[in-house]
């Protein structure tokens, strides 16, 4: 009996021993749990296979989107030169003859005010085509009216041609394009026929009705605004030769296609 008491108590203060503990224990053990269960919720989550072949095909598709828009921009760009290369030989071989947008008129500015002329580009288009080049050239800034023939024309270019105004108009260049049915009055512009070799383009500006204008010069325009700049430049004082004292000439000429 007295062994089966002591047994009782030491079983007893076991219990009393193991209870006294368990909070410690748990207490150590709690928080490694929650720890590691801590790091199980805040570890990466993986990335699925078919997500990332997703998005591979995505970038795939973009990068080949980007180089077949480069390749159609950069042909583009590339095209449109050859073709202008093309139509410039193409256009080139009709030769001088073919003009295209030919000036509807031109304006003299004279020393005594502007004359405004409409040219005949489809009655005489080969007197015209010369008449552009050359205003394009320059060839009548500074032209100095050589002889003003009261009655009859004024005249523009060189005053070193042998003969009279009236000789130099009866012959010359024949142009396979010329309407001879123009009006014969005043007003009308014209170019010597004859020409030396080398010879500029000259300007003849009719202040009368001549007869046998065609016979004398190639018509190519007439004035439809500054008559009266053209009668004041036929008023100027002349010597024997009909060369104006006072030097009238052309100081610029614009084209203008309307």
């Amino acid at each position: 009996m007295l062994i089966s008491g002591v047994f009782d108590v030491a079983l007893n203060s076991v219990e009393l021993e193991i209870c006294s503990l368990s909070p410690i224990i748990m207490a150590r053990i709690k928080p490694q749990a929650l720890l590691q269960q801590s790091k199980k919720k805040k570890g990466p989550s993986r990335v699925s296979v078919v997500t990332i072949a997703i998005y591979g095909l995505i970038v795939v598709v973009v990068a080949f989107f980007l180089f077949a828009s480069y390749r159609h921009w950069t042909r583009r760009s590339k095209y449109p030169i050859e073709d202008t290369f093309s139509s410039a030989e193409h256009d080139s071989s009709f030769g001088d003859s073919k003009k295209i947008n030919i000036p509807k008129y031109a304006v003299l500015q004279t020393s005594k005010g502007s004359v405004t002329v409409e040219l005949y580009k489809e009655g005489s288009p080969e007197v015209v085509n010369e008449f552009v080049q050359a205003c394009q050239n320059g060839h009548f800034k500074g032209m100095l009216f050589n002889h003003v023939i009261k009655n009859f024309v004024i005249h523009g270019g060189d005053a070193n041609r042998p003969g009279s105004t009236e000789d130099w108009t009866s012959r010359g260049k024949h142009y396979n394009q010329l309407d001879t049915s123009l009006k014969h009055e005043a007003f009308m512009l014209g170019t010597s026929k004859m020409r030396p070799d080398g010879g500029g383009f000259d300007l003849f500006i009719t202040t009368a009705p001549i007869p046998d204008l065609n016979d004398k010069i190639n018509v190519f325009g007439r004035v439809i605004k500054g008559e009266d700049v053209v009668q004041e430049i036929e008023e100027a004082d002349t010597d024997e030769h009909y060369r104006p004292k006072a030097p009238i000439g052309i100081t610029d000429v614009t084209l203008k296609t309307e």
